[in-house]
């Protein structure tokens, strides 16, 4: 009995000392910093263990800073209709994957996989031949006679050019968690349903979209949250003055060399992120439990 007392908690000491040591210590040293002071130097702030020079004068600044808010309103916009665009387009895509056989399973798992042997930059950078005026978008439709080829569509450094690179970039990060809960669902129940004479769309509504819902919430999660802090797509399909968080972020970084105000708006952003993971894991908990 001892030993399966202690067995656990060598088990659990890694995963802990792991978010102890690159997860948590590093949030701390970026909330001490969010405290200080920019100064001319390097680092470009005061100390942080001067308690004395500890201020919330950035915080203060954020949240009364139209520029910020507007920043954050934006990014939260971007990645919410990216989430929603991701869902629409992954869920069949992930349905249609868990009712083919398990033999081809495989190889559709592996096309949807495979965008990530790439670097997020490079398809990004190729994005940008198909969205630019010369791009292949434009010459397809020319090609069919749908544009004038002397007026291409205007679509590089746009809203949309930014949505279509956030949806092209997240969109296996939602079908993974669908695929892997709907891959699960016990199919004989919506069979049942037909049988007894429900109508396909209702036996979708009633059976297999509630049992569903755990991978809709964990894709759109996965979805979301690195979506708002995205700074390569904005910045390269929408343009060095594209207003997200991240790019916000990088030009107090590296421009304005801000390092506690871009500190702060880190700390401001994580917590406005966490909250929604949060109350998903307070409306999960009970029927975890009932398991």
């Amino acid at each position: 009995m001892s030993g399966s007392r202690e067995g656990p908690l060598p088990a659990a000491a890694l995963p802990y000392a792991w978010l102890l040591a690159f997860f948590l210590a590093p949030l701390v040293v970026v909330f001490a910093i969010s405290l200080t002071h920019a100064v001319d130097g390097s680092p470009p702030y005061s100390n942080p263990f001067d308690w004395a020079s500890l201020n919330l004068e950035n915080y203060r600044l954020i949240l009364s800073d139209d520029l910020y808010i507007e920043a954050l309103a934006n990014s939260v916009r971007i990645a919410a209709i990216t989430a929603l665009l991701c869902l629409a387009i992954g869920y069949p895509m992930a349905y249609a994957m868990a009712l083919e056989p398990p033999a081809r399973r495989g190889v559709l798992l592996m096309a949807v996989i495979l965008p990530f042997f790439t670097s997020a930059l490079i398809r990004t950078y190729a994005m940008i031949n198909l969205l630019k005026e010369t791009g292949l978008i434009n010459q397809a439709l020319a090609a069919l006679g749908l544009i004038d080829p002397a007026h291409p569509l205007n679509i590089l450094y746009t809203d949309w050019a930014v949505q279509i690179g956030m949806v092209y970039n997240y969109l296996p990060f939602m079908i993974l968690p669908l695929y892997a809960n709907l891959v699960r669902i016990d199919w004989s129940l919506a069979e049942a349903a037909r049988d007894l004479g429900a109508p396909p769309w209702r036996a979708f509504a009633t059976i297999v979209l509630p049992l569903s819902w755990p991978g809709i919430a964990s894709g759109a999660l996965l979805v979301f949250i690195p979506a708002c802090g995205e700074y390569v797509v904005p910045t390269l399909l929408g343009g060095q003055n594209y207003l997200m968080i991240g790019t916000q972020l990088s030009t107090e970084f590296f421009q304005n060399r801000d390092w506690p105000l871009a500190s702060a708006v880190a700390v401001l952003l994580l917590a406005a992120l966490v909250a929604p993971i949060l109350l998903l894991q307070w409306a999960g908990g009970p029927n975890e439990a009932d398991r």
